[in-house]
């Protein structure tokens, strides 16, 4: 999916486990099936030890990694806003460039990737031990290959994850069969050639495999006992970047929607902020994708 070749400088501290983290960026290691993982967390000016704070995971994409993700995404000063704790797991590979396990590769050297849902589940008991985490206020987003884990995430760790939120990234595991239902908020570009629309094409390797965006939306649809039938809305078209954006909303009445923000004439981007790279397509700037996955974690939370 996304591949980036720059390198973001980030000053980071290290903690032990029996240490409690004050506001600022911090790197934290753990070990997992004997393997050394890693993770970022970026503690917010406002934090309180003595309250219980939101937590919300920030996957990169292929290609990329956690300091690359932190400049990508822009989460870190919604999380200064806002007053959550932002953290971006890393995936594995080969240098700065790591992937996650998200579901979706038929290549037995990628197959054979770590268990990357235990790896989440683990970042968060090791989380818990560092900041005063709110465990029924956990979240999940991702660009790419990362939105794909979110999936995994949602349809393998529903008991921890309350919702989320992927990025030009579809659903790659073959089902998903969650405890709960999980709210989901999906943004997608129509001109995305890595991850295009409408599922794998002649443009994406034959060892890949994952849904279409229409596929991934009526999976999550009926597993959250939604109505078929969406709210459908054009958004203000208040920029001059050749997109377009429609959402569509899906209700039921236990609470947990699907929302689909379709970006006409996007591409493989964030929404709201500008790619790294040409090829990567356009990006709107009708939407704020950073603001929009905020405001939908914050009205659901585990009962």
């Amino acid at each position: 999916m996304t591949t980036l070749i720059f390198l973001i400088g980030l000053q980071l501290t290290t903690c032990s486990a029996a240490e409690r983290l004050a506001a600022g960026d911090h790197m934290r290691t753990l070990e997992i099936d004997g393997q050394r993982r890693s993770y970022l967390v970026h503690v917010p000016p406002s934090y309180d030890a003595a309250k219980p704070t939101p937590v919300v995971l920030i996957f990169h994409g292929a290609g990329m990694n956690a300091r690359l993700m932190l400049e990508f995404s822009g989460l870190n000063a919604k999380a200064d806003e806002a007053g959550f704790v932002a953290v971006y797991p890393n995936g594995t590979g080969a240098g700065p460039f790591l992937t996650f396990n998200s579901g979706g590769v038929e290549w037995d050297v990628v197959r054979k990737q770590p268990n990357d849902v235990a790896f989440v589940g683990r970042l968060l008991d090791d989380l818990a031990t560092l900041v005063h985490a709110d465990p029924r206020r956990i979240y999940a987003t991702g660009m790419s290959n990362g939105g794909m884990m979110c999936y995994r995430l949602a349809a393998e760790l529903s008991d921890r994850i309350v919702a989320v939120a992927p990025v030009a990234g579809t659903m790659a595991v073959t089902d998903a069969e969650p405890r709960r239902p999980v709210p989901v908020l999906h943004f997608h570009g129509t001109e995305d050639r890595l991850v295009p629309y409408g599922g794998p094409d002649q443009r994406v390797p034959k060892f890949l495999t994952f849904r279409s965006v229409e596929d991934t939306v009526a999976t999550w649809v009926k597993r959250n006992g939604c109505k078929d039938q969406p709210l459908i809305e054009e958004l203000p078209n208040t920029a001059d970047d050749g997109t377009t954006v429609t959402r569509k909303t899906y209700r039921g009445d236990n609470g947990a929607e699907v929302t689909l923000v379709v970006v006409h004439g996007g591409g493989h981007t964030w929404p709201g902020r500008q790619p790294p790279l040409g090829m990567l397509g356009r990006s709107t700037r009708d939407i704020c994708a950073t603001d929009l996955i905020w405001e939908f974690f914050s009205r659901h939370r585990l009962e």
